[in-house]
């Protein structure tokens, strides 16, 4: 799995983990529910003030969310 996808899978399964929508998640991080969307399917590279604010958000270190867990 690449970084990309490894980022989208982490990110989707932080947000589920906390009991958030994408739209949810978009407004704490203040970011578009778009964003999330394209980013959780890796249709978006994340930019590294992105990866920190969703990390914080999520209440994670942003190396939680490029980590490869498998």
């Amino acid at each position: 799995m690449g970084v990309q996808q490894t980022f989208a899978a982490n990110l989707r399964r932080h947000r589920k983990e906390l009991g958030v929508s994408q739209e949810e998640l978009g407004d704490l991080a203040d970011l578009h529910r778009t964003e999330i969307s394209l980013l959780e399917r890796a249709e978006r590279d994340p930019r590294l003030t992105t990866i920190v604010k969703l990390a914080r958000v999520l209440g994670i270190t942003p190396s939680e969310l490029i980590r490869d867990i498998t």
